[in-house]
């Protein structure tokens, strides 16, 4: 397995930053839809046929991920082995080709002009996303993300013919780093996480992309203290690992 990966930049540490960040959308942040506001979602004009999960089984593959943190393995000691990313790259045949384009911190809009242009010259026949927990924690809005992941998905779709796989939000409220959030608080964010998520559904598909949906797999991931680094955000290297079978699922 050849892998080919861009610098990964600065880590996220100041954990209280974003405790705070997340005590804002609790407490009635911009991440809400604003009433009378809508998502543009223009279609494509010619969408690709994607390839099924049968076909990756055999030939090369050209895998590229777009992600954060998460796709570069921040919270393991052997990063480039123990994120969810190279470990999906192991179960493709032999022969396959990684391409991982995530970069730590990085917001889905930034994503639009620092990873995409990158994955539609690979012609890759597998694409994973996992670009959502930077924005939402950062604040940003929904009307602004909504319109930034179909313009995401509008172009991968339209420009290759690969099989799509996106992770959503999982239940933030759970990890260690916001145990100081209060219940009314924790309550708030996870009814915001949800409206996210039901958005985000309906968008992969409109465009055929195969969701991995975190928050019904909570018990796997956020609620389960081995699987969470000492940061008390990133997954462990037992969590990568539940992260890059969940995946696989849904590859399949």
């Amino acid at each position: 397995m050849k892998t080919y990966s861009q610098p990964a930049y600065q880590r996220i540490t100041l954990l209280l930053t974003l405790i705070i960040a997340l005590t804002l959308v609790a407490c009635g942040g911009t991440t809400g839809p604003q009433t009378g506001q809508t998502v543009a979602t223009p279609q494509p004009t010619q969408p690709a046929q994607p390839i099924s999960g049968q076909q990756l089984l055999t030939g090369s593959v050209t895998y590229v991920a777009l992600g954060a943190s998460d796709a570069v393995g921040v919270g393991t000691t052997q990063p480039a082995t123990q994120g969810y990313v190279p470990q999906i790259a192991q179960k493709l045949p032999k022969d396959s080709h990684l391409i991982n384009l995530g970069v730590s911190g990085i917001h889905l809009h930034e994503a639009l002009s620092e990873e995409l242009p990158v994955a539609l010259t690979t012609n890759p026949r597998l694409i994973t996303i996992w670009l959502v927990a930077n924005d939402f924690i950062a604040n940003v809005s929904y009307t602004n993300y909504m319109q930034d992941l179909n313009t995401l998905l509008m172009r991968l779709r339209s420009s290759t013919h690969a099989r799509i796989v996106m992770a959503n939000l999982p239940d933030l409220t759970r990890l260690p780093i916001l145990s100081r959030l209060g219940k009314q608080q924790k309550a708030t964010t996870l009814a915001t996480i949800q409206r996210w998520n039901t958005t985000i559904a309906s968008t992969a598909r409109r465009y055929n992309v195969s969701i991995v949906d975190l928050m019904a797999q909570a018990s796997l991931i956020t609620s389960h203290p081995n699987y969470i680094s000492g940061d008390g955000f990133h997954p462990s290297a037992a969590g990568y690992v539940q992260l890059a079978n969940l995946f696989w699922a849904e590859i399949q």
